[in-house]
């Protein structure tokens, strides 16, 4: 309600999902709650329709769970993939990204301590570099920050023609904006650095392969394969997960020998403890077997008394054509379609 005390109202809310339809009706209780306490014409004329805002588009993400589940390519997708964002920062080894400039700390006797495991660092807008490089895909991410270190060392290099007092001035009040676009771009290129080792590993190019031959449609069988081949190589438990979740989500289910068969490699795997997280990934409708299903919806989910739930997932067979969710060829340089950011997958979300 502040957001539409200081804007106006809402002139229309749209949404889509079982959560997003509470939502709305939360709001719309809320502002006939507001609109009871008002009393003066002055706060009665805060509460009239928006003139800058048209409508507000409420997405349940139950619509689509797809898109969290696959890896993401954008320069801050990986980011938060390798790293973690949380409350848009990082926090990053030192080791990757040095020690803060003039950071030096000491100890009670003087004498320099050990440099910390950590260093945290802001994401966002307020980095100027970052807002150019946060939604482009990773692929493109070297050349924009090639193209930036050759043109600050350029305009650096501009002081050597100065030839007036005022010309130096000039380059001297823009200097502290020089040495910030400096440290960004140092910052970034090793991040750029440690993303790229991670992106060129055969581990993430086979995941990212399993990844598109499910969301284009291929025979989810035919990638259980090689799924079984990166449990044996013990990679992350999260990521064998998340695979088996986009397989069950698109798919409607998995067959149930199937997913058998994976919950028993999981557990000798990875250990007897992770029965409790099959289970709640189960009552959670990620990771299911699978039952005869509705042309259009796929009814998932247990609630606490054993009875079905009511939600459903989308049927992703059935929206994959009709919604152009794949597209075969996407320009990474200049991108027309949202499907760049997963290098041929159209989120719904």
């Amino acid at each position: 309600m502040p957001f539409q005390h200081k804007h106006g109202l809402f002139p229309r809310i749209i949404g889509k999902g079982d959560n997003a339809k509470r939502l709305m009706e939360l709001l719309l209780r809320m502002r006939s709650e507001a609109a009871a306490e008002e009393s003066t014409a002055t706060s009665r004329l805060g509460m009239m329709p928006s003139s800058t805002i048209e409508s507000l588009i409420i997405i349940d993400r139950e619509v689509d769970m797809v898109t969290p589940l696959l890896t993401q390519l954008t320069y801050e997708g990986l980011i938060d993939e390798i790293f973690g964002i949380k409350n848009n920062q990082a926090e990053i080894e030192t080791s990757i990204i040095g020690q803060a400039p003039g950071q030096q700390p000491k100890s009670q006797s003087g004498a320099p301590q050990q440099q910390s495991l950590k260093r945290k660092i802001q994401l966002d807008s307020s980095d100027k570099l970052y807002a150019q490089l946060r939604d482009a895909n990773f692929a493109i991410v070297g050349p924009l920050l090639n193209k930036v270190a050759r043109r600050l060392a350029g305009e650096y290099e501009s002081r050597h023609g100065a030839k007036s007092t005022a010309e130096l001035r000039e380059f001297v009040s823009k200097l502290p904006g020089y040495q910030a676009e400096q440290q960004s771009l140092k910052i970034h290129t090793s991040l750029m650095e440690e993303a790229l080792k991670h992106t060129q590993s055969e581990t993430f190019s086979r995941v990212l392969e399993i990844q598109q031959n499910l969301v284009s449609g291929t025979d989810p069988t035919a990638q259980h394969d090689a799924i079984e081949e990166l449990i044996a190589r013990d990679i992350p438990l999260t990521t064998i997960l998340r695979l088996l979740c986009l397989e069950s989500t698109i798919s409607g289910g998995i067959r149930p020998k199937d997913l058998d068969a994976f919950k028993r490699l999981i557990l000798h795997a990875y250990g007897p403890q992770h029965i409790l997280t099959l289970y709640n990934l189960e009552r959670m409708g990620l990771l299911i077997a699978r039952t005869a299903a509705n042309p259009f919806y796929i009814p998932v989910g247990v609630g606490g008394s054993g009875a079905a739930s009511e939600s459903k997932v989308t049927n992703y067979s059935a929206l994959r054509k009709q919604l152009r969710l794949i597209i075969d060829e996407v320009n990474e340089q200049d991108p027309n379609d949202i499907a760049y950011v997963y290098s041929g997958y159209a989120p719904l979300s």
